[in-house]
């Protein structure tokens, strides 16, 4: 079965001679129709350089991504991206941000009337979704964070994309609000029927929401691990007291450490202080 993302041997470099920097060095990885793939790693890993090359937004030196068998050459509606900044037009409401996408070029040829109503009908049912019917006129100043992402998730689903690519799109919320957008695109991805591929530095985020777990290490960006999730599809809070669910927790936060070249937190707060200590 043809995978719905497969990324062959891609290499990315910034720059040149003396000055290059390798962010990814041999990356392959098939994604299945569907799945939820979460990319975790020490930063500087090529987490989001990959998932760029994946959106058509940044371009490969070496190497292939291909979608639905396709070679990936740029941006694309059957992509969307979500970043962890909502980018928002402040000008527009809710609603008419949602829509937003309608109004490119790309999606006005060859348009019907009978394709405008379904559009209407679509923003509609996404602001249902997304639990922002009652904000639907207010403007995004108006809006907490959390209510100013599920804009921006509305906003990429408004075209029914095949791939969802995320960016760290909760990093900025607290604990409360990222649990409640967790239960929110799990859900989502039930309805939508949508690959996605999730960048985040959170462990538990990462596992929590998706099937496999993608662990990426630096210098250079590569794949290091890949960590399936012994987790049923349906999924709910409690489940990250689990022990399988801990342990796979620990096994992945070790893993990242040795990645980085440092075993322990402490092991670094020691180095610091080594440090300090020589300067003072």
């Amino acid at each position: 079965m043809t995978p719905k993302i497969a990324i062959r041997d891609v290499n990315k470099q910034f720059g040149q001679g003396a000055q290059a920097v390798q962010a990814l060095q041999h990356a392959s990885l098939d994604v299945a129709d569907n799945e939820f793939i979460t990319f975790v790693g020490a930063s500087g890993c090529g987490k989001s350089t990959l998932l760029r090359i994946i959106g058509g937004l940044e371009t490969q030196s070496s190497g292939q991504v291909l979608l639905d068998g396709a070679p990936v050459t740029g941006p694309g509606a059957d992509r969307a991206m979500v970043f962890q900044h909502y980018s928002l037009y402040p000008w527009l409401t809710v609603l008419d941000n949602i829509k937003f996408s309608r109004q490119l070029a790309v999606n006005q040829k060859d348009r019907t009337s009978v394709d405008v109503e379904r559009a209407s009908g679509r923003a509609d049912a996404l602001l249902s979704l997304m639990g922002l019917t009652a904000a639907a006129h207010k403007y995004p100043a108006q809006l907490s964070g959390g209510m100013q992402q599920r804009v921006a998730i509305a906003r990429a689903l408004m075209s029914k994309p095949r791939v969802l690519l995320m960016d760290e799109p909760f990093g900025a919320l607290d604990a409360q609000t990222r649990e409640v957008m967790h239960d929110l695109i799990c859900h989502v991805r039930r309805l939508e029927q949508v690959t996605i591929v999730f960048v985040t530095h959170d462990v538990e985020e990462a596992i929590y929401l998706g099937d496999r777990v993608v662990l990426m290490a630096p210098r250079p960006g590569r794949i290091d691990t890949i960590y399936p999730v012994p987790l049923p599809a349906a999924r709910d809070q409690d489940m990250k007291l689990a022990p399988a669910f801990t342990g796979l927790k620990r096994e992945i936060l070790n893993r990242i450490r040795d990645t980085a070249g440092m075993k322990t937190d402490l092991e670094q707060l020691q180095k610091l202080s080594g440090l300090a200590a020589l300067h003072a």
